[in-house]
């Protein structure tokens, strides 16, 4: 039995031993600048699992009465809320984060999502965590394709004298499928960086040549190879240090992750990637208390990220590594627009991403979500950007990947975003994005048999696509030197009910709803 074969016929091929689980094989490549060993840059992935309600994360004024109307039951005060910026406010909770914006370390994505959003857990995370399509099911994830141009015998021979350290690590006790290849995972899961376990091997003296053996051989190769990834870790730990004195009053899980995360980057460990997660946003009921709506179970939990993110940030810059480091959030979907009846919010769609870190360019990216007082109970935020353009712009701006690697990686027709500052990068993507304000008309609308789509930018190809109130993909047209500046859409043949017209071109993205009757 081969070392494929072991993976694919035992559990250890999905379960962790001490610290995580193990990768790969793939095609050789050329060094990309992120595989130099003279770039330090390093990813931090913060998963918010449940699905967290972005409109009870962001607000802005001039929609404020409208989502009054729709959810009363649970928006908070709009005294309460902290002023961002131009009508742009934080839930009353996220006072960390507005300090991270106000030292211009924090950037918003509005309305991210993706085509034909699945509103399962299990499915919209394997689509996130993987940089898929609805349609496609990969089992690799986004970091673990990354990881995969370069390094195609691993784990046979790591670690090494030039890749002494983890690839990634997880903070928590199950490695994230972010990371998986081919075979395994590049992540080490860790519960304590000081301590991060050691495990004997199975068996010493002379091992069988057979089929028991070569299992054997392949046990013992992982535990040695655990074991020396522990040595180096426990190592950054003792040589690090945090001097943020915000992790003082900090004692939730998130807070304890981070704070380890910065102290293993200050003592040299040469992981580029770190994941962490933090769970409970599946808030179907009781995500406010009665009466006090300020407060409860969503509340606690933008506090708690946003409180940590904060004092990750501020340990970063104490320590001279910020211009290193950046991070972002992500999670499976949205809720929807209206509340329930249990004071709580059901499966939606898109919802914001934050950015962070001192590189990060400060903007709230997109537009905020248009309210109707008449929507309808199964309607989420309408997609504006998709969740693989983020990554696809982390994967170039970031990690320092060429177009075909991004392909590779993601699809090959990723929109890049201008999420960096110039001064940190050597190519800035898409500067020209949402630079040119421009506006989608619809008429009639309501509409019962034609609509005419009016643009006031079409560009050399503009992507014009209709998603229904669920997300799904209903009909994609590309325009290409378009010189009408409109389409007449034939929507005879929709059911009635409500739609969402999404235009992309390289001057943006838009977003807007009608009525077919």
């Amino acid at each position: 039995m081969n070392r494929r074969h072991f993976l694919k016929s035992t559990a250890i091929a999905s379960i962790p031993l001490t610290l995580g689980g193990f990768s790969l094989f793939a095609s050789e490549r050329t060094n990309a600048s992120f595989f130099d060993v003279n770039n330090n840059k390093i990813l931090v992935l913060i998963q918010l699992q449940g699905g967290n309600d972005g409109l009870s994360t962001i607000y802005h004024s001039a929609q404020y009465a409208n989502l009054q109307a729709v959810r009363g039951n649970i928006i908070i005060p709009e005294n309460t809320i902290i002023n961002v910026q131009n009508n742009y406010g934080f839930h009353s909770a996220m006072q960390g984060m507005k300090d991270i914006w106000d030292i211009d370390a924090l950037g918003i994505v509005q309305n991210v999502g993706y085509p034909n959003q699945n509103r399962s857990h299990f499915r919209s995370t394997d689509i996130w965590n993987t940089g898929s399509s609805a349609e496609d099911f990969e089992t690799k994830g986004w970091i673990g394709k990354f990881y995969d141009l370069e390094y195609s015998n691993y784990p046979n021979g790591y670690p090494n004298t030039t890749n002494p350290h983890p690839f990634a690590l997880t903070l928590g006790k199950i490695v994230s499928e972010t990371c998986q290849g081919v075979n395994a995972n590049y992540s080490l899961s860790l519960l304590d960086p000081f301590n991060p376990g050691t495990a004997f091997v199975s068996a010493g003296g002379n091992i069988p040549s057979n089929c028991y053996g070569d299992s054997l051989s392949f046990v013992n190769d992982t535990v040695s190879q655990t074991n020396a990834y522990a040595s180096v870790i426990s190592t950054a730990a003792n040589a690090g240090n945090n001097l943020s004195t915000k992790w003082n009053t900090l004692t939730t899980e998130l807070s304890t992750k981070l704070k380890n995360v910065a102290r293993l980057i200050s003592g040299g460990l040469q992981t580029k990637i770190y994941v962490v997660q933090l769970g409970g946003f599946d808030t179907h009921d009781n995500q406010v208390v009665s009466g006090a709506v300020g407060t409860g179970i969503h509340s606690n939990l933008l506090k708690e990220l946003s409180d940590a993110v904060c004092a990750f940030q501020d340990d970063l810059n104490l320590l001279n590594v910020n211009d290193r480091v950046v991070g972002m959030t992500y999670s499976e979907f949205g809720r929807r627009i209206r509340s329930n009846a249990a004071l709580g919010t059901d499966h939606g769609t898109a919802a914001p991403v934050f950015l962070f870190g001192t590189c990060i360019q400060k903007q709230i990216l997109g537009d905020h979500p248009v309210i109707d007082t008449q929507v309808g109970i199964d309607e989420g935020v309408p997609m504006q950007y998709d969740f693989r353009d983020i990554y696809g712009t982390i994967l170039k701006d970031w990690l320092g990947l060429n177009t075909t690697e991004i392909s590779n990686v993601l699809h090959p027709n990723v929109q890049t975003l201008p999420l960096f500052k110039s001064s940190c990068v050597q190519t800035l993507s898409n500067p020209d994005l949402q630079k040119i304000d421009f506006e989608i008309i619809l008429n009639p609308n309501p509409a019962s048999s034609y609509i005419k789509i009016e643009f006031s930018n079409w560009s050399d190809v503009t992507q014009v696509s209709i998603f229904d109130a669920r997300g799904s993909l209903i009909e994609k047209i590309q325009a290409e030197n378009y010189s009408n500046q409109s389409i007449n859409l034939n929507v005879s043949n929709y059911p009635s009910g409500t739609y969402f017209v999404h235009i992309q071109n390289k001057f943006g993205n838009k977003t807007k709803k009608f009525i077919k009757t």
